[in-house]
């Protein structure tokens, strides 16, 4: 129905977005890693989306690529799989690292993603281990998915998104290291966020 939603950003959480465009504000459930890319208030914003239908709701899901967007339809197409569980599995793995945890079947890494436990990892396991090639590099078998061999870059995703909400940009890179001093090298981005706020 929707293909992308492109106005001006009225308000953002790191979990939610509203846009107005042509006089309606439209509001769409974001994963964290879109959060930390998104735009100033009042600037424009465009968020790929897709349109989830259920019973008593009709929601906008928004993600900053096309590609993200379809990881996340492949995500809800398995059973006992929402719409929660695909946003919190995106917002914490980067594409690449999920594609090599559900690969490499590394039930350990998919585990530590809010809400998923054991039987939810291994049922993404089955599958879609034939099936996801979203974002797999090459030799993606070989990736050890620690969470954090992109930690430089949730770190940044961090920081914008702590300045994105108004924070002074000294004052969250200090309470960032904070953070990263006591927690292990595998934080996913959403809890360096919330970590992040209780230093500031």
């Amino acid at each position: 129905m929707y293909d992308y939603i492109k106005g001006m950003l009225i308000s953002s959480s790191p979990t939610c977005a509203v846009i107005e465009t042509s006089g309606i504000g439209y509001k769409i459930f974001i994963p964290t890693s879109t959060f930390g890319k998104l735009a100033q208030i009042g600037q424009n914003v465009q968020l790929y989306v897709s349109f989830v239908i259920r019973e008593q709701s009709q929601t906008l899901y928004g993600f900053f690529s096309a590609e993200e967007r379809e990881l996340f339809e492949i995500l809800l197409a398995v059973s006992g799989i929402g719409p929660k569980t695909a946003i919190a599995l995106i917002g914490h793995l980067p594409s690449t690292l999920l594609s090599a945890a559900i690969q490499g079947q590394d039930i350990t890494t998919l585990s530590k993603v809010p809400g998923v436990g054991k039987k939810t990892a291994e049922r993404l396991i089955v599958e879609l281990k034939d099936k996801l090639k979203i974002g797999v590099h090459p030799a993606a078998e070989l990736v050890t998915a620690t969470p954090f061999s992109e930690k430089s870059q949730t770190i940044t995703d961090a920081l914008n998104a702590l300045t994105h909400l108004g924070y002074n940009q000294a004052i969250a890179k200090q309470a960032i290291q904070k953070t990263l001093k006591e927690h292990s090298t595998d934080i996913d981005l959403a809890t360096l966020i919330t970590s992040t706020l209780k230093h500031i």
